[in-house]
């Protein structure tokens, strides 16, 4: 697990000014006691490493005071802008989350702008929300947790599931989750689950990863018409919330040219924590619809975790 070292600690009781460095600063759920940042919002805490402060100070020629760039808490020892969005840190019981690399400058209207004539936090400065509060000062360690991303493939199909002939969409599934996490330098596990086309089986393994808390679930067969094409209706009925609009948009698109394609129930959605998709069961079909679902996956998911990531 790697550890980044705390080097300071500091609070501003307003907003747009540099913070100034004190012993120790206490984490609440709603960020930082009694510094201007606090609230109930995503950008409770904020943390800039030394390694970004180096960078400034060849560049500017001058020496930088821990607190300067309006950071809560200066590190050293990872470059945090490299971190993701629902990645950790935790120093014993206290736990925050990432929610934010970077943000928007201000320019010649903050005051931090006008006093270093420049700012790392747009492009390096990260921010965290508060999971468990926690006392933190100057010397501690911090451990950084990456997210891993849990994902679930399920096949449905009886003949696969009998060995009659080799299933291929489920891994052509599995290849593209893998190159797009992969791709991001994101974590992830990978679980696959070939069924017959069952209806209890299928609801047991959606009812698992419900509450197993699997961030992606993805479905391939049975979205038609067939006797056996039960799929969306069962993940329906597990929905929390339906989003329409992608599985839409596959259709039309494709079934433009192909209006067969328009003859697949295929249906998004959201179950407790999971995303849902459910596929066609042809790898020409996997192809087309994970290319238009990868488009908003990321954004999708830090939506479902209170993200706004606009």
């Amino acid at each position: 697990m790697q550890q980044i070292k705390i080097t300071s600690v500091n609070i501003s009781e307003e907003k747009g000014t540099i913070k100034k460095p004190v012993h120790q600063i206490q984490l609440t759920h709603n960020g930082v006691l009694g510094d201007a940042h606090a609230g109930h919002w995503n950008r409770q805490v904020s943390l800039l490493g030394t390694e970004s402060i180096l960078k400034f100070e060849a560049e500017a020629n001058r020496k930088v005071i821990p607190g300067e760039f309006a950071e809560n808490i200066t590190t050293e020892g990872m470059d945090l802008w490299t971190a993701h969005p629902l990645d950790r840190f935790t120093s014993g019981d206290m736990e925050m989350e990432i929610t934010q690399i970077g943000k928007e400058c201000h320019g010649t209207s903050c005051a931090i702008f006008r006093e270093t004539g420049n700012c790392v936090m747009p492009k390096e400065g990260i921010f965290c929300r508060v999971i468990s509060p926690g006392i933190l000062n100057a010397g501690l360690e911090l451990e950084y947790h990456p997210k891993l991303y849990r994902i679930l493939v399920i096949t449905l199909s009886d003949r696969a599931a009998a060995g009659e002939y080799e299933d291929r969409s489920g891994p052509r599934v599995r290849e593209l989750v893998k190159d797009f996490f992969g791709s991001q330098n994101l974590r992830y596990y990978i679980h696959d689950s070939l069924i017959p086309d069952d209806q209890h089986k299928l609801e047991e393994l959606l009812n698992k990863a419900k509450e197993e808390l699997i961030d992606l679930v993805i479905t391939t067969g049975g979205t038609g018409i067939g006797p056996r094409d039960f799929t969306p209706d069962v993940v329906k009925l597990m929905l929390d919330k339906e989003i329409p609009g992608i599985m839409e948009m596959i259709r039309m698109k494709y079934g433009a040219d192909k209006p067969a394609a328009l003859l697949s129930r295929s249906v998004a959605g959201v179950m407790g924590k999971s995303l849902v998709f459910t596929l066609p069961g042809s790898v020409k079909a996997v192809n087309e619809y994970m290319a238009e679902i990868l488009k908003s996956l990321m954004h999708l998911i830090y939506m479902l975790h209170g993200l706004d990531t606009h």
